[in-house]
């Protein structure tokens, strides 16, 4: 198996963030000096005898394309190990094959919907047991470990709640639990947030999202420090088979190669549309963690680098058909699942991204039926600014 996914020169590590996203864990092909990654596409690689190659085999347990992916993946997080796979879902499920029947996951209760989909509708019925808690609540936390606690799965921010989790805090808990931490960091991106740094054991993206960048990829990835969970994901990787084609790995290290520049504009603009919103006098609620009021301002200030370009907001009208109005009166903005691209995309998470979390589990969370969901791209901002204007009325 080809080695090139884990991070051994340490020099790459002390390059400055926005250095580092261009060139850590890559370089120029060697058989070519081409500066950007070549498109391996291919299944299988000629051997000079039985099991004498060039560190590459067959495709499912390595492609070229994809071990320079890995690499990037790993620097990006401050880890040693990256692992791409064919999608978010892909790499969530990864991890939970490190279970057994009778484990129990301590998870976000407001969490991303199709991840409480595989929890609660496919690894449920294996004999994993999932508890739900509001896990920036430290102390009700720690009240519900047990000997069969053997992982905490934590959204921060969350999904579409924009609540923010004490990353450093439960990974405290989870040592002491002996249980591992898995951070899903999709709405940060690890230009925000590098949750190996605070302790975690596992970081898991979406690389669909801001990593891809530009809305024309699905995949997932998985990084760590540590070199048992590496050989153990890398094994159920090469044997689940859930990996991504070359063309879709050169799609996100390009992608991968603006990460800054758009994350900074992402910000900025989610910053000023938020403050929009909550200056509006049809608008409830705005959730994003980056004003001082919020309930995680504080938390995410000190481990994040910005506030990032998620917003959740209700109307003061909180009906649906209210909501669908604004859903369906956006012109620039458009009505889309996913986040992340460049462009802007509006949600409604009840009936789109959270529509398999079942109604009451949702209201509970205070996930309403009109709540709605903005991923804000880097656009011109003022031009987002009067969409939403025009939209709400």
């Amino acid at each position: 198996m080809p080695q090139a996914n884990t991070i051994k020169n340490k020099k790459k590590k002390q390059m400055k963030l926005n250095t580092k996203i261009i060139h850590g864990g890559v370089s120029p092909d060697p058989s070519t000096g081409a500066i950007m990654t070549p498109i391996f596409q291919t299944s299988t690689y000629v051997q000079t005898g039985p099991n004498e190659h060039k560190g590459y085999d067959y495709s499912r347990a390595g492609n070229p394309t994809r071990t320079a992916l890995e690499s990037s993946l790993a620097v990006l997080e401050n880890g040693q190990h990256g692992l791409a796979f064919s999608s978010g879902v892909a790499a969530t499920d990864a991890v939970m094959r490190l279970l057994k029947p009778g484990d129990e996951v301590i998870a976000s209760n407001d969490m991303y919907g199709g991840t409480y989909r595989l929890f609660s509708k496919i690894w449920a019925d294996f004999g994993v047991k999932f508890t739900y808690a509001n896990t920036a609540d430290i102390n009700s936390l720690e009240n519900l470990i047990s000997a069969n606690t053997k992982m905490f799965w934590v959204e921060t921010p969350t999904n579409p709640l924009l609540n923010i989790t004490d990353i450093e805090a439960v990974a405290n808990l989870a040592k002491k639990a002996n249980a591992l931490l898995v951070v899903d960091n999709t709405f940060a991106s690890p230009y925000l947030q590098n949750p190996l740094n605070l302790g975690a054991d596992i970081v898991m993206h979406s690389a669909t999202k801001y990593l891809g960048g530009h809305s024309d990829v699905i995949m997932g990835a998985l990084m760590t420090n540590s070199d048992d969970l590496k050989e153990k994901l890398f094994f159920i990787q090469k044997s689940s088979g859930a990996v991504p084609g070359p063309f879709d790995c050169f799609l996100v290290l390009r992608g991968i190669k603006t990460l800054h520049v758009r994350m900074q504009r992402h910000c900025e603009n989610g910053s000023a549309v938020a403050r929009f919103l909550a200056d509006h006098p049809k608008v409830k609620n705005v959730y994003w963690p980056g004003f001082e009021n919020a309930a995680g301002h504080a938390v995410a200030k000190r481990q994040m680098r910005d506030f990032g370009g998620m917003i959740s907001f209700e109307l003061k009208d909180d009906d649906v058909e209210a909501a669908v109005k604004v859903l369906k009166s956006t012109k620039i903005i458009a009505l889309a699942e996913s986040l992340g691209g460049v462009e802007s995309l509006i949600n409604h998470p009840a009936t789109m991204t959270h529509a398999s979390v079942p109604r009451e589990e949702r209201l509970k969370n205070g996930l309403t039926d009109s709540l709605m969901r903005l991923s804000i791209g880097i656009e011109d901002v003022s031009d987002l600014i009067d969409d939403l204007k025009q939209a709400i009325g």
